[in-house]
C-alpha cells in the first residue's frame, strides 16, 4: 500500500514504541494535571509538530547527517541534555516550594513560582526538537517498512508518519485525562503534589543523562 510493507509489523512495533515513556509524555501528563484538559492539548500540539518536524528531517535525510557528523550530533545532543536539565530544575524547585507549602500553609499562594509564565506548546515543541536519538528512531524504524522499489517514497514517509501522529494521538488523549484525574487527588494530598513534581524532576535529569550518553 504506497510503498509500505509489512503494515501489521508496523503497526504493532509502533504501538510498542508510543507506550514507552518519555519526555515528551510525561510532560504532556504533569501539564494535564497541573492545569487541566485544555492546556495539556496544548502541550500535545507542540509534540504533535516537533514530531512532524522530525519525521519531515528523516525523510529528507538529516538523520543520515547527522550518523555521518559526530560534531554535528553531539551538538544538538548536548543541547538536547541541557535543556531537560534546566526543565528537571524547575521541577525540583517546584516541588521544594509544594513541601514549604505543604508544612506552612501561609506560604501556599497558587501555582509555584517555577510554573507561572510557562508556556506549554512551546516548551514541548522543544522538548520534541532537541532530541536527536527521536530523529535516528524514525528513519532508522520508518526504513524497514518503505519499499525500496516504490516511486514515490516520500508518500511511503508520510502513511508511516500519519499513523505515528494518530498513536501519539490517542495515547496523549488518554495521558490527558489520566492527568486531569491526578490533579484531583493532588489538590487533596498536598504530600502526593509534592511527591509528584519531585518524581517528574528526577525522571527529566535522567533523560537528561541518557541522551547525554547516547551515541549516533
Amino acid at each position: 500500500m504506497l510503498g509500505v510493507i509489512d503494515l501489521p509489523t508496523y503497526l504493532a512495533g509502533l504501538v510498542l514504541i508510543v507506550l514507552l515513556p518519555g519526555p515528551n509524555s510525561l510532560y504532556v501528563l504533569s501539564v494535564a494535571a497541573r492545569r487541566g484538559v485544555r492546556t495539556g492539548y496544548t502541550a500535545a500540539a507542540g509534540v504533535w509538530c516537533g514530531d512532524t518536524v522530525l519525521m519531515t528531517l528523516s525523510a529528507a535525510g538529516v538523520a543520515s547527517l547527522l550518523q555521518a557528523n559526530a560534531v554535528l550530533f553531539s551538538i544538538v545532543k548536548y543541547a538536547g541534555a541541557g535543556y531537560l536539565t534546566w526543565l528537571a530544575v524547575g521541577m525540583l524547585r517546584a516541588a521544594r516550594a509544594m513541601w514549604r507549602a505543604r508544612r506552612d500553609p501561609v506560604a501556599e499562594s497558587g501555582e509555584p513560582e517555577a510554573v507561572a509564565g510557562e508556556r506549554p506548546f512551546r516548551r514541548a515543541l522543544v522538548i520534541s526538537l532537541f532530541n536527536p536519538k527521536a530523529i535516528l528512531f524514525f528513519v532508522a524504524f520508518f526504513v524497514q517498512f518503505v519499499d525500496p522499489g516504490y516511486a514515490y517514497p516520500a508518500l511511503s514517509f508520510v502513511v508511516l508518519g500519519a499513523f505515528a501522529q494518530l498513536a501519539s494521538v490517542l495515547y496523549l488523549t488518554a495521558l490527558i485525562f489520566s492527568g486531569t484525574r491526578l490533579a484531583e487527588a493532588f489538590r487533596r494530598r498536598k504530600r502526593l503534589s509534592a511527591g509528584a513534581t519531585t518524581a517528574a524532576g528526577a525522571l527529566f535529569l535522567g533523560f537528561a543523562v541518557k541522551l547525554t550518553l547516547a551515541s549516533a
